[in-house]
């Protein structure tokens, strides 16, 4: 079977969506899901994170920059040009990665298992030296295996012009960096849509990405499975004015709550994995 990391992204933004990931770890879907830990919710969300949660998923942190910051905050586009022009401030990021880190670690009394991006802003010029530099700080006295693992935003070729502008904007000094670091990495992106269409529509890009599964080289011994990012959250009558995926995320908990879904996995010989070096099976 092909191993996958199946990760949903922005535990902690609203009730909707930490009820649609918990739901999904707990039935074995999900086996990692990204917290944003500067937002509001984030006291009472990490409450839902028990030992049982933990046990059969990585909790990683979303670290963000254009949402709940509170340095170094920016529309994303205004975050990406200064940041490859080299016009942010080192000390205001450095001190909102600390701000999450910490925020994370207070609530769960433990490192992250992993850390991504919520936009992929990780691995942006400044963002990602500052990270890795206290990565090192924080964790480098751990062993490798026990250290948090890095998302790598590196989405297969063939998955179009946004997933190569995603890869482009240092997907590989991200991996090589953490790699020289001492931080095993997850390689491979898999997730990446526009967003549109219906339930049908997400399940043949569930499909292809299956496919695309299929013909990836196999990881060394410092990577992980590749990851499959997705954004549930459960259907809600009033849909959120400043939340643009909001649509998307429910038909995606439509389409992965089914137990159809869960017999197509086990169809298409995908197995759900925890982010360890050989994979550990969710369930």
């Amino acid at each position: 079977m092909t191993q996958l990391i199946i990760c949903a992204d922005d535990y902690a933004q609203s009730a909707e969506i930490d009820d649609a990931i918990l739901a999904l770890i707990e039935r074995g879907v999900l086996t990692a899901t990204s917290c944003m830990t500067l937002s509001p919710r984030w006291s009472e969300s990490a409450r839902h994170v028990t030992p049982a949660i933990r046990n059969l998923a990585d909790i990683g942190l979303h670290l963000d920059f254009t949402q709940y910051a509170h340095t170094s905050r920016f529309a994303h586009p205004v975050l990406i040009m200064r940041s490859l022009c080299g016009m942010l401030n080192p000390a205001d990021v450095t001190s909102n990665i600390t701000q999450q880190l910490d925020a994370f670690e207070a609530a769960l009394h433990t490192p992250p298992d992993y850390i991504d991006g919520h936009l992929h802003v990780h691995q942006l010029p400044m963002i990602r030296e500052s990270l890795i530099t206290l990565m090192q700080q924080r964790y480098g006295h751990l062993p490798v295996d026990q250290r948090p693992w890095l998302r790598i935003s590196s989405p297969p070729a063939a998955t179009g012009l946004k997933a190569r502008i995603i890869h482009w904007l240092g997907a590989q000094a991200l991996q090589r960096q953490a790699s020289a670091a001492g931080f095993r990495v997850s390689p491979v992106l898999l997730g990446v849509y526009d967003f549109q269409g219906d339930a049908a529509a997400y399940q043949a890009h569930w499909i292809e990405w299956a496919r695309q599964l299929k013909h990836l080289r196999p990881a060394t011994q410092n990577e992980l499975p590749p990851v499959l990012m997705c954004h549930p959250a459960r259907p809600t009558q009033t849909v959120d004015p400043l939340d643009p995926i909001a649509i998307a995320r429910m038909i995606e908990w439509q389409v992965m709550q089914s137990a159809d879904f869960s017999a197509w996995l086990k169809m298409a010989d995908l197995q759900p994995v925890k982010g360890h070096p050989k994979g550990l099976p969710c369930a």
